[in-house]
């Protein structure tokens, strides 16, 4: 028989006590998660740690409040984060292609999340617009002041640790668009495949989107194939994971095909649901189930919003999905939602 789960707090009774009266004057919805909270700040101030552990804990804290309350004005627009080099100069094509790539996105009323900074970052900023932008900047000594296109907007948000700045990036964004860039382009790269290879991170878009007649992203791809799946370091389905055009149109029809029918993902009970736009028809799930048995341990099935997606008021108005998903093989599933999407 299982045992209850201890109670995470100080340990220091009177001190425990005291939280509880403080934390009772906020909403009891998130009590426990509040009391938590300042409890691990107690925590902090006794635990023999230096100064510098306590100042990275107390700034990584700050920053990501911060960003949550600027995002959770617009939780309810699509965003895509579009990543490149800064050092892409203005008239360069990679420059052309991004800003092109967020005028179409904008106007279909996407919003676009860049670095703040100047090339691809600026070029992303400048074709959406100020109105349909966010800027997560990072303070560096050099290449750090935000492009005018986002300067003293207050979407803008500043960073003094990449850990923050890119659990942003993810966390806020339903789709990614990787232009050519330096090592900072190909670590967000790696970033986003390793995440929602591992299940970290829901199933989102990505593409790669190179210059007409470019190669960078078509190296890239030769590079996964003919090393990590050649080597059995990554499965080929993992390449179902991102994809990769030169075509401006392509890539914003890439990003909304991805939301024809599916429109997000949760798991209750480690059941994976996914929460549809439309519900197919039962013959096409039926199809779908066979077609990916061999990463389901039974049926795709039917069925409602469960007790915490009410209580958290998620999206409990769309048709669901629940599948018996084996967490292995994310390329696989991305190979079903995109099935799901085309029978829609």
């Amino acid at each position: 028989m299982p045992h209850p789960r201890r109670e995470y707090a100080t340990g220091d009774p009177q001190i425990d006590e005291r939280l509880r009266e403080l934390v009772s004057e906020f909403d009891p919805t998130d009590a426990q998660l509040i009391f938590e909270m300042m409890a691990t700040a107690l925590k902090l101030a006794k635990d023999p740690i230096s100064r510098l552990d306590r100042k990275i804990a107390n700034t990584a804290l700050k920053e990501m409040r911060y960003a949550f309350s600027v995002f959770a004005r617009y939780r309810d627009s699509r965003k895509v984060t579009i990543f490149g080099s800064a050092r892409t100069a203005k008239g360069d094509p990679g420059y052309v292609l991004a800003r092109e790539f967020s005028k179409l996105i904008a106007q279909r009323n996407w919003m676009v999340v860049t670095g703040a900074g100047p090339g691809i970052m600026e070029a992303g900023q400048e074709g959406a617009g100020a109105a349909r932008s966010f800027g997560v900047n990072i303070v560096l000594p050099f290449e750090a002041e935000p492009n005018p296109f986002i300067a003293g907007d207050p979407k803008l948000m500043n960073f003094k640790y990449f850990f923050t700045r890119k659990l942003m990036f993810i966390k806020e964004s339903d789709a990614f668009v990787l232009l050519p860039g330096g090592f900072g382009t190909l670590d967000e790269a790696f970033e986003l495949l390793t995440l929602i290879q591992t299940g970290k991170s829901d199933l989102h878009p990505i593409v790669m989107l190179d210059i007409p007649g470019g190669t960078y992203w078509d190296f890239f791809d030769r590079y996964l194939r003919e090393e990590l799946v050649a080597h059995g370091y990554v499965t080929p389905s993992d390449l179902n994971l991102f994809t990769y055009t030169d075509d401006v149109h392509k890539a914003v029809q890439e990003i909304e095909d991805f939301y024809r029918v599916y429109h997000s993902q949760r798991y209750v009970k480690n059941r994976l649901v996914l929460r549809l736009t439309l519900m197919p028809r039962e013959s096409t799930l039926k199809e779908l189930s066979d077609e990916f048995a061999d990463i389901l341990a039974g049926p795709i099935e039917v069925t409602e919003a469960s007790s915490g997606e009410i209580r958290d008021n998620d999206v409990v108005d769309l048709p669901r999905i629940a599948l018996d998903f084996d967490r292995l093989h994310a390329g696989r599933l991305r190979q079903l939602v995109d099935r799901l999407n085309q029978a829609g």
